[in-house]
């Protein structure tokens, strides 16, 4: 039985940190006993609110089970053409909405994408990259041999005109417009103009033996419970209104940065996505995702329920990647599912909370090579990220978020402010 929230009751306020605390053991007692609290004077006890969470859990889960026991595709897919034509059908809109994710097929020519790929190598080549190549500037993907799976450069032609392409300007418009940009009188972000969020290339050669990377998410880690901003964007799962919870409204993320940390993201990204430059079959440790975009209210409840202690949030602390793994999230974790096999130009897309990891894979048939560009629209969070990007592109650096490696700042043929077109100067904030 649903319990009806007492809206009549007065919530008691949270307290918040808008910097990492200092002393994060009694912060993360304080900022639980607060929304424990908080849910329990909306009328609703804390396992009330979980039960209607896993509920919809269990639902989604179902559905997923169902497709694939039918032989399904589980991840959405979507011709770029129907996208630039205007003629996605509402069936596969609501499956997008469903899911969280989607591939497109055909978002660039395929030979075009292999020409980006062959300009990548062209590009680090000429400028010696991997005699100057110091070894990882963070250990998020892992350990490299002695040549990285990530190539920490941001800048090449490549990226750059892929980045600022007709074609990315629209998918990336699209995929908005499933987010709720306006609400509560403030328009939270722009849905057809995208701030450019500059990122790595993955380049994963034949043979390779990879451990890939374990089940995670990225939009913040101890942020999420304990800024203003965060707690508001999470509201109903905490005032006893989680019906209404939508994982597709951006009221307040907008305003929300993460802690600073080693695997922080400045910048709002209403989709994750990468572009693929090589063929890759769904088994050769592809991307994986748990396609159930309300995941999020489960993981910021769970650690609010009695068996969890009262200094731990389910793993999740500063300065590192928020997990999800079967000692706390088993439910989601069974609903993990790859992507299908894609072609060189294909993209692929998933919503900015979903958990996703990388799949192991030993003696890799074919290359695995992706650019990763993910869907970030202009927002005052992300102009402020902008004011720095801009800097890194005209000096060549690495984008702030990133490890300070800095190798393209005297290469040749760098991308440069002269061949940004409309799209890319209106990305950068230059207009």
């Amino acid at each position: 039985m649903t319990i009806a929230p007492d809206q009549g009751r007065a919530l008691p306020p949270l307290p918040h940190w808008e910097t990492a605390p200092e002393d994060l053991t009694a912060a993360i007692r304080e900022v639980k006993a607060a929304l424990r609290a908080r849910i329990e004077a909306s009328g609703r006890t804390v396992e009330d609110v979980f039960a209607v969470v896993e509920r919809r859990i269990a639902e989604r889960a179902a559905e997923i089970r169902a497709d694939a026991d039918r032989g399904e595709q589980v991840w959405p897919v979507i011709n770029y053409t129907d996208i630039a034509r205007g003629t996605v059908t509402e069936a596969q809109r609501a499956k997008v909405e469903q899911r969280g994710c989607l591939v497109v097929r055909g978002h660039f020519d395929r030979d075009q994408a292999l020409a980006w790929d062959a300009g990548v190598v062209d590009y680090v080549e000429r400028n010696d990259f991997f005699t100057h190549y110091r070894g990882p500037g963070d250990d998020f993907f892992g350990s490299v041999g002695s040549k990285p799976e990530i190539y920490p450069i941001y800048w090449s032609p490549a990226q750059m005109q892929a980045r600022q392409s007709d074609r990315m300007a629209r998918v990336q418009s699209f995929l908005n417009s499933f987010w709720k940009h306006e609400s509560e009188g403030v328009r939270w972000f722009e849905p057809d103009r995208d701030a450019m969020y500059p990122d790595r290339i993955r380049r994963r050669p034949p043979g390779t033996d990879s451990a890939g990377l374990g089940t995670h998410c990225d939009p913040g880690t101890l942020d999420l419970w304990m800024t203003s901003a965060y707690q508001k964007a999470f509201r109903h799962l905490f005032d006893g209104t989680v019906e209404h919870y939508d994982p597709w409204d951006a009221a307040h993320r907008t305003a929300g940065p993460q802690y600073p940390g080693s695997t922080m993201c400045s910048a709002f990204r209403t989709f994750q996505g990468w572009t693929a430059l090589s063929d890759m079959d769904h088994d050769q440790g592809v991307l994986h995702t748990v396609p159930i975009p309300e995941a999020m209210s489960y993981l910021m409840l769970r650690p609010l329920l009695p068996d969890v202690p009262d200094d731990e949030m389910c793993g999740v602390t500063t300065n590192q990647v928020f997990p999800a793994d079967h000692k706390w999230h088993s439910e989601l974790l069974d609903s993990l599912t790859g992507i299908p096999d894609v072609k060189a130009g294909d993209s692929v897309w998933w919503h900015c909370d979903m958990i996703h990891s990388v799949a192991p894979v030993a003696d890799q048939e074919g290359w695995g090579n992706v650019m990763y560009i993910p869907a970030a629209p202009w927002c005052p969070r992300n102009e402020t990220y902008a004011a720095s990007v801009r800097d890194a592109f005209l000096t060549g650096s690495s984008p702030s978020d990133f490890p300070p490696e800095h190798y393209e700042r005297d290469w040749e043929g760098r991308f440069t402010a002269d061949q940004l077109n409309e799209t890319g100067r209106r990305g950068l904030g230059f207009e």
